[in-house]
């Protein structure tokens, strides 16, 4: 097949942990490249964030990257680019007059509405990574989104060809929004168990037990309550990984306000903040860790649970989102209810006292993210909803 994905803000080549780079940064470049090794014609659409990159890369894993010129060739907040969507889609629309794709895979809102613009008669299916019914839900007043954002997602939900999904809440959200049942999928993110596997270098540490979490800093990440929690287990440290660059962090006002909340908790000196790490390192991180945790306020997916469960590391997560698919209660980890500190101190120092079943977590993980998670089989499962999609819409002859 010929298939072509749209990410608007989210480019496979960006590096992982800017504002706006990270989780469905990786999705879009692990199922670009999965696809191109299963031999279909994989480009992938970004918008140009650089006057100087070149309009088309080639990528060594087989797919290739166009920048698309849409609106200023700097990086841009996701929340300010819907304006910039229609000249988006004048783009696409001319690419795909001269080369027809079999089929377009949106990757964000704002690429689906790009997508089905400049589509035609090619079948736009739609992953939306994020709902933002679910962010003004959990966010309010601050939700920095356009006020449109919910109407134009629910349109989506009545144009595209197909929504895959990435967990069985989001199919509620989408139900939710007038997606009809039999046109969604579900088909998880996935995590690299080449990469992330229990054997591998570890991180230097010392002789506390090692807390760790992993990922923006962003308040409904949840980074607060693992610090709060922190004064539950005092035989631990929390170890935060993301972030500024390290000779930065001084100067980053997330990382200030945290640290200003551990000292007037009287765990100061457990708190540990690495700055950003280059995604080769994050493996090694998280094995140096007793115990992963993922505690946003709400999430749409979540790959550090799968990250960790790949390591073989114990998770504790808040019940949300596709952390509920993910993390198995019980069998590779706890859940736990968001933004509750109290309750994830108890949780936390009940199961850093318990060595085996952290080791029986871990190794239930390791079989989990194997089975259900690795990338194979995330890119075969996306492929059969491609080749569902196409059947569905092309005529059956009739013999006369």
């Amino acid at each position: 097949m010929i298939v072509d994905l749209v990410s608007e803000h989210a480019s496979p080549l960006a590096a992982i942990g800017g504002v706006d780079a990270g989780g469905q940064n990786v999705h879009v470049a692990a199922l670009a490249a999965g696809l191109a090794r299963r031999g279909h014609a994989v480009t992938v659409h970004t918008r140009r964030e650089d006057p100087d990159a070149p309009d088309r890369v080639t990528t060594a894993d087989g797919y290739d990257v166009v920048h698309v010129p849409a609106g200023p060739a700097r990086v841009l907040p996701k929340d300010d680019l819907l304006r910039h969507m229609p000249e988006f889609a004048a783009v696409l629309r001319r690419e795909w007059a001269r080369r027809s794709p079999d089929l377009v895979h949106a990757h964000f809102w704002m690429s689906g509405l790009a997508a089905v613009a400049a589509a035609g008669p090619v079948p736009v299916l739609q992953t939306f990574h994020a709902l933002g019914s679910v962010k003004r839900r959990h966010q309010g007043a601050a939700d920095t989104s356009p006020p449109n954002r919910v109407q134009l997602e629910r349109s989506l939900c009545r144009t595209v060809a197909h929504v895959v999904a990435t967990c069985s809440d989001e199919v509620f959200e989408l139900r939710r929004l007038g997606l009809a049942r039999d046109r969604a999928s579900i088909v998880p993110c996935g995590v690299d168990t080449g990469v992330f596997s229990p054997r591998g270098p570890v991180a230097p540490r010392g002789e506390r037990q090692r807390l760790l979490v992993l990922g923006r800093l962003v308040e409904r990440k949840g980074q607060e309550d693992a610090v709060r929690a922190l004064a539950a287990v005092p035989g631990a440290e929390l170890v935060v990984v993301g972030g500024p660059p390290a000779g930065r962090l001084d100067d980053d006002p997330e990382v200030r306000r945290l640290r200003a909340v551990a000292a007037s908790l009287g765990v100061g000196d457990r708190l540990v903040f690495t700055g950003a790490v280059a995604r080769e390192d994050v493996p090694a991180w998280i094995r140096s860790a007793d115990v992963v945790l993922a505690v946003p306020w709400y999430e749409p997916f979540g790959i550090t649970p799968l990250e960790a469960m790949a390591c073989g590391r114990p998770v504790v997560a808040t019940a949300v989102g596709g952390l509920q698919d993910s993390v198995a209660d019980g069998v590779t980890g706890d859940l736990v209810p968001p933004r509750d500190p109290a309750r994830l101190g108890e949780v936390l120092g009940a199961l850093l006292a318990d060595d085996a079943r952290r080791a029986a977590y871990g190794a239930a993980g390791v079989r989990r993210a194997r089975a259900r998670y690795r990338w194979a089989r995330v890119v075969a499962d996306t492929e059969s909803v491609y080749r569902q999609v196409i059947a569905s819409r092309t005529p059956v002859e009739v013999a006369r």
